[in-house]
């Protein structure tokens, strides 16, 4: 186990800032299927998957806005209830839409998830 061994008479101050972990991001993304309202999201990971999220997310209508590190979700109507195969094979994480899509939209076309 890693530990930190500090050393001197000084007492610790400061601040240090948490970032966003990806597998909390991804269903929290996918949650805003459930309602039209808008969402605000920070410390979300500028990672390959994240990113894949956002573009099945804006093919079923979602209007995202990333700004300062905080993104704005909305989606008014879901336009499409189908999550193209070439952006679910690449990550297991995108069945997580299937729920949110059915309980909103009562259909839902999603491939096997890749990953």
């Amino acid at each position: 186990m890693d530990k930190i061994i500090i050393r001197g008479g000084a007492p610790l101050s400061g601040e240090v800032e948490i970032s966003g972990a990806k597998n909390a991001a991804l269903p929290i993304m996918a949650a805003t299927l459930l309602s039209s309202d808008t969402f605000t999201l920070s410390r979300i990971p500028r990672v390959v998957d994240l990113a894949t999220m956002k573009k099945l997310l804006r093919a079923m209508g979602a209007m995202i806005l990333e700004q300062n590190g905080i993104d704005t979700i909305t989606i008014p109507k879901i336009v499409s209830c189908e999550a193209p195969y070439e952006w679910v094979k690449t990550m297991r994480a995108t069945i997580l839409i299937l729920g949110p899509l059915l309980a909103r939209h009562k259909e839902a076309h999603v491939s096997l998830p890749g990953g």
